[in-house]
């Protein structure tokens, strides 16, 4: 069991804390995956693995392209260094990350002479292990301040519980933030496993249908990212706080995505009356739960996160987000659309273990 540790008020120090190791290793497995999207046709092409490392100057290339792949692998060296310092040292910790970011991309792009869809290239590797150099150096200079001992460590401390639980908390809670990133889900329709597994949908369409499960998934989910939120604050008087403050996050990073990512005036396109609707009822449904013992919160929170997955992947095929994914070229997006994707149908399943694991405190 997942036991919240007791705050300083009790005379004990709180434990040290491993976030910095879990955002590390799970932003390094999103990027595993992202890179080596879709994972189809695998084959061997016959080109010798390492030919890419003295090829010429790519002929075609974009500073986009170069500089998404700077920007990939700035986190990548910005989180280990936190993590691994306590074991290594600053300075060690920043040339050990940029090795093993640099070695990381190196293993990526010779994986991709077996991917169609990949092109592995010497620029890429180049912009990546610069990019992990400078989020090395940024790692040392700001890690601390940010995950380790810093001011907005110590706030983090104050608002949210200590040890494990907590960590693994905000871990889900950012990872919940990168889900409303993918612009092909409903408002906060985690959980769609039909997407990631190619099944077709079990109801037909209707306009009436899509719009009530619809109003019900968010509303559930709504309510489930509340309670969730506020079940990882230290206080009561944090939690209705946290929990509408995760739900507005969720709003304006999904409206950021749906702007950016489509290329045009849709960062309201989520804003069906069916969305807020549901959004509006789950929003009065938190608060009037939030008073109620923890052990119930956490209950309802994981009751909600079920029902919210069950309609998703009972909800029919929806006419506009179809229409949507047929005209969004994801190109230059791919391999972010590809983690969004993942961190969208899986998310539910890695919050429901964390919450019925997690010991209800005392009130």
């Amino acid at each position: 069991m997942l036991s919240p540790t007791t705050d300083s008020s009790s005379g004990h120090a709180p434990p040290e804390s491993r976030l910095p190791l879990y955002l590390a290793g799970a932003y390094t497995l999103l990027a595993i995956y992202g890179s080596l999207y879709p994972f189809s046709g695998w084959r061997d092409s016959g080109v010798p693995l390492a030919e890419f490392l003295t090829a010429a100057w790519p002929r075609y290339y974009t500073a986009f392209d170069l500089a998404a792949n700077f920007a990939a692998y700035l986190p990548l060296g910005f989180l280990w260094v936190p993590a691994l310092r306590p074991l290594l040292g600053p300075t060690l910790a920043v040339v050990v990350a940029t090795v093993v970011g640099s070695g990381f991309s190196l293993s990526v792009e010779t994986l991709q002479n077996f991917l169609p869809s990949r092109v592995p290239s010497n620029a890429d590797l180049a912009c990546n292990a610069l990019g992990t150099l400078v989020g090395a150096l940024a790692g040392a200079r700001w890690g601390a301040t940010l995950l380790d001992g810093g001011r907005i460590d110590m706030l983090r401390r104050r608002l949210f519980m200590h040890g494990r639980a907590g960590d693994w908390g905000l871990l889900l809670v950012a990872l919940w933030l990168l889900s409303q990133l993918n612009p092909l889900t409903l408002l906060f329709g985690n959980g769609d496993l039909r997407s990631l597994l190619e099944l077709p949908a079990p109801l037909p369409y209707t306009a009436n249908r899509f719009a009530g499960i619809e109003a019900a998934a968010v509303c559930a989910h709504t309510v489930a990212i509340g309670l969730l939120a506020g079940r990882i604050a230290r206080g009561a008087r944090h939690a209705v706080a946290l929990g509408l403050g995760l739900i507005a996050a969720g709003l304006v990073v999904k409206t950021l995505a749906l702007t950016l990512l489509m290329l045009g005036p849709q960062g309201l396109a989520w804003a069906t009356p069916g969305s807020l609707a549901g959004l509006a009822v789950g929003v009065v449904i938190f608060l009037a739960v939030s008073p109620a013992p923890t052990f119930l919160r956490q209950a309802l929170a994981a009751l909600a996160l079920l029902f919210a997955t069950v309609l998703v992947n009972l909800a029919p095929d929806n006419p506009y987000l179809i229409n949507t994914q047929n005209f969004w070229f994801a190109g230059q997006f791919l391999n972010f659309n590809g983690l969004t994707r993942l961190a969208s149908s899986l998310w539910p399943f890695l919050a429901l273990p964390w919450l019925f694991m997690l010991r209800p405190r005392h009130d």
